[in-house]
């Protein structure tokens, strides 16, 4: 592996699955593989789950780790060409990137969509050119239009907590106060298109994504029955994808937060979510304390899933 952008680079999954289990339960087992090798992680936008899983991650494969707020701990970058540099942004990304580069051996990058340009964002211009210009191997901490190291880790979990062969799996919209990225949606909807379960979208009228990532979903605009026996419930806010709305908040409507009226509908599913949640938003208090709540789980195995990643990045170099 070279660079990691998508979950569907990760090959055959029962091979993924079977690495990820092998990292978790041998977390130390490759310190000589990152010895004398650096990782930079670059942050355009705030983090907690990723930049802690991540570097935990690097360490256990005995990595140096250096880590990077752009937009705090250096020059502000401009990221257009053609710009004349006569404003707050003395450094161009295009210098930026090879100088970066020389400093380590593997570049992880976070930045999210900006809302302003749609075609920008799904080119994914900021991580695209990290792969053309730095000359070292890239993997997203969360791009415009994907959340790979969170879906993976999402898909180990699924495998580790499922008790059918192919589970329902319900992605919902919720509600929330602040217009949020595709990413995570968009990610985790790649993810369950290739593996094996029933998998359902459910979100307001609106709030569509693209279909390059919906896949073979079935998209139900109906939040009940969507619900009606699932094993396991994925909720997440995103702002809407379409026409002149994207990146807008449409809609805040309650009625979508997941509740325990709605997880009774379900076949006593998992509630998931990829954190930070907006409680009583996202999903009441009531759901997320239950005992089917695998949150802090699911959160622990991006440490699995960024260190299998990593480990196999490590083996290609």
């Amino acid at each position: 592996m070279r660079h990691f952008t998508s979950v569907t680079q990760l090959g055959s999954l029962d091979e993924a699955f079977a690495k990820a289990r092998y990292v978790k339960e041998n977390p130390f087992a490759d310190q000589e593989l990152g010895k004398n090798k650096t990782l930079l992680m670059l942050f355009f936008n705030s983090s907690l789950r990723t930049r802690l899983s991540t570097q935990k991650a690097a360490m256990n494969l005995g990595m140096n780790v250096i880590v990077l707020d752009v937009n705090q701990g250096a020059w502000k970058l401009e990221t257009e060409r053609g710009v004349i540099m006569d404003g707050d942004k003395p450094e161009h990304l295009l210098e930026a990137i090879p100088v970066m580069g020389c400093y380590c051996d593997i570049i992880g990058v976070r930045s999210f969509a900006r809302f302003e340009n749609r075609e920008d964002d799904y080119n994914e211009k900021i991580l695209n050119q990290f792969i053309q210009y730095s000359g070292k191997p890239v993997f997203s901490m969360e791009a415009a239009t994907r959340h790979p190291l969170q879906t993976f880790a999402d898909m180990i979990t699924i495998e580790e907590y499922r008790k059918k062969e192919r589970p329902k799996v319900v992605m919902t919209w919720a509600p929330h106060p602040k217009a949020l990225p595709q990413a995570v949606p968009n990610s985790f909807a790649e993810g369950m298109n290739i593996m094996d379960c029933e998998f359902v979208i459910t979100h307001p009228h609106g709030y569509e994504l693209d279909p390059a990532f919906t896949g073979n979903a079935r998209i139900e605009y109906d939040q009940d029955k969507a619900f009606e026996g699932a094993d396991f419930i994925y909720a997440k806010n995103w702002a809407a994808y379409t026409g002149e709305n994207y990146g807008k908040v449409i809609s805040t409507d309650r009625s979508w937060t997941v509740d325990s009226r709605k997880m009774a509908l379900t076949d006593n599913a998992y509630f998931m979510h990829c954190l930070p949640v907006r409680r009583n938003m996202i999903v009441t208090d009531e759901v997320i304390e239950s005992p089917q709540s695998i949150v802090i789980p699911e959160a622990a195995n991006r440490v699995v899933s960024a260190q299998t990643v990593l480990k196999e990045i490590l083996l290609g170099l």
